[in-house]
């Protein structure tokens, strides 16, 4: 009996699991803050979806739709996909656990790009496989180094694109030539969080691949679109990854307020267009701002963007700076990125904000 543990054991490997860290959401006493940490969207939600929200509230006591009906069906008019072939979540998180779960295990190994979100390794581990980083070139998914990561036991490959917190982002020719160099039994997960926000002429997120082959995903959210609070995410892949993902699904994931917000939110086209338009303006003016001799600014396609000082300690001095003005940004050294901060996109002035405290550390200033 004395070879007993002595309390309930966690599974192997899961006390391995760095837990996922947010962004800091308090600025210093006596400052109102201006929270530039999280990705979150620079205009609020879509008014079609707060009043969709607002309308449920007299309907709290009924249990949602467990498929997500409604969701599934203002995704696929939307977007022109089949409905059957959509699995919604609470946020894109749930979705990514559920894929793990499903084609993970120990024994197994998942390839990611170095410097990915970091929910792919705690889903990974969560599963009792191993995670396999493959290194960057220039902050950018490389398509060789992730290749040459693959091993017999690989049995999934997790790629964001744009990617968060570079906010780099492949073309689709460089997606095609990864999916072909992948054995037909790596399931290809395309995290497209930041779709919404990309300008890129030739950028497309994972639908047409999705449409043509048998082992990739593409991975959606409505956290960037306005609907952080209500933990909203999809997937979108072929029938049976969507038949085994939903065996394991919770049966009632997603709620009602947040399937009809996300509905509304989804046909709010014009709002979404408002929202790439905006955040491309003050992305584009922000990295003007900020790029000189001292501080490069990685061009992203997202709704931030990573500034690399010249180290570490440069980068914390940023931080406190920002900090003291009210102006919340990002730390990125459990990325690995010990000199860089990632910048939301927000309103003008805290842009404005921004480029001047930068000035000390050698940003220009405010661009025209």
């Amino acid at each position: 009996m004395s070879d007993l543990p002595s309390r309930p054991q966690p599974q192997p490997g899961l006390l391995r699991i760095a837990p996922y860290v947010q962004g800091r959401a308090h600025a210093v006493p006596g400052v109102s803050p201006v929270k530039l940490s999280a990705n979150e969207s620079p205009l609020g939600a879509s008014p079609r979806a707060v009043a969709a929200y607002q309308a449920q509230a007299d309907k709290l006591a009924i249990y949602p739709e467990g498929s997500s009906r409604l969701l599934r069906e203002a995704l696929g008019e939307v977007h022109g996909l089949d409905p059957a072939r959509i699995v919604c979540g609470a946020g894109s998180d749930d979705i990514l656990h559920l894929l793990a779960q499903s084609y993970l295990g120990e024994g197994d190994e998942a390839v990611m790009s170095e410097f990915g979100f970091s929910v792919y390794p705690i889903v990974t581990r969560g599963a009792s496989a191993e995670i396999v980083m493959a290194p960057e070139t220039d902050y950018r998914a490389d398509v060789d180094a992730l290749l040459a990561a693959v091993t017999p036991r690989t049995k999934m490959l997790f790629l964001a694109n744009p990617n968060n917190p570079t906010g780099t982002c492949l073309s689709p020719a460089e997606l095609d030539r990864l999916h072909r160099g992948l054995r037909p039994d790596i399931l290809f997960v395309l995290d497209a969080a930041y779709a919404e926000y990309v300008t890129a002429p030739d950028y497309e997120p994972g639908l047409e691949l999705v449409n043509r082959a048998e082992n990739v995903v593409m991975v959606r959210t409505f956290s960037k679109m306005g609907l952080a609070a209500l933990r909203l995410g999809w997937m979108y892949g072929p029938a049976h990854v969507v038949d085994a993902v939903n065996r394991i699904r919770g049966p009632f994931n997603v709620s009602v307020p947040a399937q009809v917000a996300g509905a509304e939110a989804a046909r709010d086209v014009a709002f979404t267009r408002q929202l790439r338009e905006y955040n491309a303006r003050w992305r584009d003016w922000l990295t003007r701002s900020l790029s000189s001799n001292r501080l490069r600014v990685v061009q992203s396609e997202a709704n931030f963007v990573m500034v690399l000082f010249e180290d570490a300690a440069q980068a914390q001095a940023a931080f406190q700076a920002l900090l003291e003005h009210g102006l919340i940004v990002r730390e990125i050294h459990g990325y690995g990125i010990a000199n860089g901060l990632r910048i939301s996109i927000g309103p003008e002035a805290a842009m404005r904000g921004v480029a001047e405290v930068l000035k000390a550390f050698g940003a220009p200033g405010a661009a025209a």
